[in-house]
């Protein structure tokens, strides 16, 4: 995938009949599905059962086999309750009739209230100040580790600048927070909130678990370590719009037992707050 329509075609399903959908996959590096695409689809999925007056307004999720990148993900989608203001569903996610993945989603009537956010990090370096991850491979490729480098040399429809970039020479621990700026690739048009809610599902799930690793960096990092996403929660607030740079922002409070924490919000460059996510991960040291 080069561009954002590239992604949407992945992001679209097959219609199999009632409530029931059916998508493929696309790799972005690693030898089975990525964690962000099957949550998004799924998300995909529960919008065709919901009334176009209903916005995604929270979902949970929980990750349980690894996707075969080969073969077609089936969606079903279970409405469990539609109210007055409220639609709640759950899809289950399943090769070889095999559940992989389970998500719960709520839907809301756009309704007024009171209005608050918290405000963005401040003192972070912009955009135009950083580099690319395929501009980070240009200019330090050769001291970059080689699976690393074959990572972030993948075409993807995500641009990403990371505010802070260790340095593989001098490894440190690091403080358990990540802040990434990212925008797509093409021109998206003008799209709907419920696809927009679907692209950022998908992009949520990227570099959050470098909040966990990154209190350890002096000894862990992603080569000696087996990582997968456990979880994976969000919570969507404001409409947006994807024509300029959005802010990737998490911390950790904890890694224990194997596993991590990941918290953070997503905001708009001028510093609306767009949406909040939380993620468990394994952090599996390989002995």
């Amino acid at each position: 995938m080069k561009t954002i329509n590239d992604l949407i075609t992945i992001l679209k399903l097959e219609s199999l009949g009632k409530n029931e959908y059916q998508g493929v996959s696309e790799s972005i590096g690693s030898p089975i599905v990525f964690g962000g695409q099957v949550l998004a689809q799924a998300v995909h999925a529960a919008y065709q059962t919901v009334p176009e007056t209903r916005i995604l307004h929270s979902l949970h999720s929980y990750f349980l086999e690894p996707g075969n990148l080969d073969i077609p993900i089936r969606f079903r989608v279970e409405e469990t309750r539609n109210g007055g203001s409220f639609s709640t569903r759950r899809v289950k996610a399943m090769q070889n009739e095999k559940t992989i993945f389970i998500l719960g989603a709520s839907f809301q009537i756009q309704e007024e209230g009171y209005e608050y956010q918290v405000e963005m990090p401040q003192n972070l370096k912009q955009p135009e100040e950083l580099l690319s991850w395929t501009e980070i491979v240009e200019k330090f490729g050769d001291y970059i580790p080689k699976g690393m480098k074959i990572f972030l040399s993948i075409d993807r429809p995500i641009e990403f600048k990371p505010t802070r970039i260790p340095n593989p020479a001098d490894l440190k621990n690091l403080a358990p927070t990540e802040n990434v700026w990212f925008r797509l690739k093409g021109n998206p048009g003008n799209l709907k909130l419920a696809l927009k809610q679907q692209i950022l599902t998908y992009v949520s799930d990227y570099n959050v678990l470098n909040a966990v690793i990154n209190p350890n960096a002096s000894v862990a990092n992603w080569g000696n370590l087996q990582t997968a996403s456990l979880d994976h929660s969000m919570w969507f607030f404001r409409d947006f719009d994807f024509d300029d740079w959005l802010l990737f922002s998490a911390e950790s409070p904890n890694s224990f037992g194997a596993r991590g924490l990941a918290r953070g919000n997503i905001f708009t460059k001028s510093g609306k707050l767009v949406a909040s996510f939380a993620q468990e991960g394994l952090i599996r040291p390989i002995k």
